[in-house]
């Protein structure tokens, strides 16, 4: 474990052979450029994706760019010390397109025989087999440059696992007693390879520079990180909002990845899109929100960026870099071993579906975040006793261990919200547990079927039909649960033979099967409520399950009277990290609003400020005095009920409120 710091770069630079490389460099502006952004970490490139190395190598000299005629990556390693810069080395792993042109066989093979591009295809997309004899040159490269550059880590790109048909992998599947001609079976070995691969390279790097921080890049981090989670020094989430992983993807990997002990930052890009998008800069608010909620979340901050080709670094980029890096300058202090407060555990279908960013999931953060709710994103692994609430979303179902884990958790008085096939056991033929005090009957027979809210699971809704698009399950109340809301059907569903109106048959007022139950701590909803929600966000199935989650959780860490744009967390800072020597909790206020301005991409312009938010913290200790951060400017505040109650005057953009202890 590495502790990170706050404000690095990761800069690109893939850069072809046809280009010359590196004849405008000049390692002191390059240095002083950073130093003014507010640099404080870099990873610099050891070797690209088109496979060219970027330093005087001398056991691959066929591998050294061919139009680099200085010793880039040692003059700017030393560039960066002289100047208090800490550095890593880049280092690609499974796309190289020198070894995928000179040595064909080391390539991963699709079930078709390709090896995922013709020869026409411009790109450096083809994966390398690191069960192949590559593996023996991706250690000779790492020898190389770890006893030759004097960098403070290394940062393995492109390690993921493939469901491959080359040679080498048929080869010990079946020596393993598995057929490679299933796909599933193919897929699961996938993470055999890809998992050994991160072993072993660890244990290579530190048997030779034990102070290196190390990290592998999949693009993504889940459950299946765990079982190599020793082989990383820390973590780092990319997710560039304006690329394909959108303004969802962070939030719900951070949510999870800082469960997993280990130090870890969040990767955004310069870029108006993503990687590659040369001369393109993303706006000055969404770069600060971005990095803002890096540190809401409890991590440090990355920002990518690529080097021209002729090593010219930029200002306008190293500016617009700057100006969001001193502000997390002057925030880190306040920032320091955070560990957030959290009481609600969203439990991500990922680990079922090896799905990135499960609507279900998304669908259930997205109403959480604008409530205020602190919560953390679990898997099975997790410490289950942390959350006084956890919510299960359409498609968790449960294993025997699962089940008795949650099973246990609610003896200890814990509480579950679970929709649709939430609760069911793995073969989905039966609830695995008692404590949903329902029983399946099967599919519903109508959809779009209507639910009627009323009582306190009908809070701020009309007593009238709302309409479940999705189909849900039918159920039956077993003895002892209360039905909180009937379906309403449907007059018939709609086909061929009949139908009524543009989309879908009305109500015919009439109630049949049970849509949400509770018995004890378990409230259950028939419907697939969380992926109907992230399909086109029906109001009321918000307030369905934010009146479901009261009636479990009636007093909340967290209440404020803002707009749902606002994004709240909590966090504890111990006084031996305060820059102060006194211990709080630091309330972290995002208002920054994506928009969806174009055609595939959100978009943020500008900062709306918010004035006059009231926030409610619930407390358990005495509160000595409430202070904005970093301006340190005290704030009227009263406890009444459990609460400790203020109002921040305003919120611009991002707005850190002290609680001193």
């Amino acid at each position: 474990m590495i502790e990170q710091p706050f404000r690095q770069v990761h800069l690109d630079f893939h850069t072809s052979e046809r280009i010359a490389v590196a004849d405008r460099f000049d390692a002191d502006r390059f240095g002083d450029t950073l130093a003014a952004a507010r640099v404080n970490s870099i990873n610099l490139f050891a070797r690209c994706h088109h496979g060219w190395i970027y330093y005087d190598t001398t056991r691959f000299p066929e591998r050294h760019h061919p139009q680099l005629k200085r010793n880039l990556l040692p003059e700017q390693v030393d560039a960066c010390r002289a100047r208090g810069i800490r550095t890593t080395a880049y280092i690609t792993v499974q796309w190289d397109h020198y070894s995928a042109l000179h040595h064909p066989e080391w390539l991963m093979i699709r079930e078709d025989g390709s090896p995922g591009m013709t020869p026409y295809e411009a790109g450096f997309y083809r994966y390398l087999a690191v069960n192949s004899p590559y593996r023996e040159f991706l250690y000779a490269l790492v020898d190389e440059v770890i006893a030759y550059i004097p960098t403070d880590g290394l940062w393995f790109d492109i390690v993921q696992p493939q469901p491959d048909c080359s040679m080498w992998t048929r080869a010990e599947m079946i020596d393993a007693g598995l057929d490679p001609a299933d796909a599933a079976q193919r897929a699961a070995y996938g993470y055999v390879v890809i998992d050994r691969f991160k072993r072993e390279m660890s244990a290579f790097v530190r048997a030779r520079r034990p102070e290196l921080s190390l990290f592998f890049n999949e693009g993504h981090i889940a459950s299946t990180t765990r079982p190599t989670a020793d082989a990383f020094s820390h973590f780092e989430i990319e997710s560039l909002p304006s690329g394909h992983w959108g303004y969802t993807h962070f939030p719900l990997t951070a949510r999870f990845v800082r469960t997993l002990g280990q130090p870890w930052l969040g990767m955004t890009g310069k870029f108006h899109t993503a990687w590659g998008d040369f001369h393109s800069f993303k706006t000055q608010p969404a770069l600060e929100y971005e990095c803002f909620h890096m540190l809401a979340l409890g991590g440090a901050c990355s920002i990518g960026d690529q080097l021209h080709p002729d090593g010219d670094i930029c200002d306008t980029t190293y500016r617009l870099i700057g100006s969001v890096y001193e502000q997390v300058e002057r925030r880190e202090p306040f920032c320091k071993g955070a560990v957030p407060m959290t009481e609600i555990g969203l439990f991500t279908p990922e680990e079922m579906s090896r799905q990135q960013t499960p609507a279900a999931a998304v669908g259930a953060m997205q109403p959480l975040q604008e409530a205020g709710h602190q919560f953390d994103v679990i898997d099975s692994y997790s410490d289950f006793s942390h959350y006084r609430v956890i919510i299960l979303p359409d498609e968790i179902t449960l294993s025997p261990d699962l089940a008795d884990k949650l099973k246990d958790y609610l003896a200890a008085g814990g509480a579950v919200i679970a929709s649709y096939r939430s609760g069911l056991n793995a073969d989905e033929t039966e609830f695995a547990l008692d404590s949903w005090g329902v029983e399946l009957a099967g599919d519903a027979p109508f959809s779009p079927d209507f639910i009627i809210p009323h009582g306190p699971l009908g809070a701020m809704l009309p007593a009238t039909e709302h309409v479940m698009y999705r189909r849900g399950l039918e159920v039956r109340a077993s003895s002892g649960t209360e039905i909180l809301a009937p379906v309403t059907i449907p007059y018939f569903n709609r086909e061929w033979r009949h139908f009524c109106s543009h989309l879908h048959t009305p109500s015919a007022r009439q109630q049949s099967y049970p849509a949400v139950t509770r018995r004890a701590n378990v409230i259950y909803f028939a419907h697939p409520i969380f992926t109907q929600i992230r399909h086109n966000a029906p109001r009321w199935c918000k307030l369905l399950f934010l009146n479901a989650l009261r009636m479990l959780l009636p007093a909340p860490l967290i209440r404020h009277d803002g707009p749902g744009t606002l994004i709240v967390t909590l966090n504890t800072q111990a006084a031996e990290r305060a820059p102060d020597g006194r211990a709080s909790w630091v309330l972290h206020l995002l208002h920054y609003i994506p928009i969806r301005a174009s055609a595939s991409i959100d978009i943020i312009d500008d900062v709306i400020p918010l004035r006059q938010v009231t926030l409610y913290v619930r407390a358990d200790r005495p509160v000595d005095k409430v202070q904005t951060a970093p301006q340190n400017e005290t704030i009227a505040h009263a406890v009444s009920e459990g609460y400790v109650t203020f109002t921040v005057p305003e919120v611009r953009g991002h707005q850190m409120i002290r609680l001193l202890l």
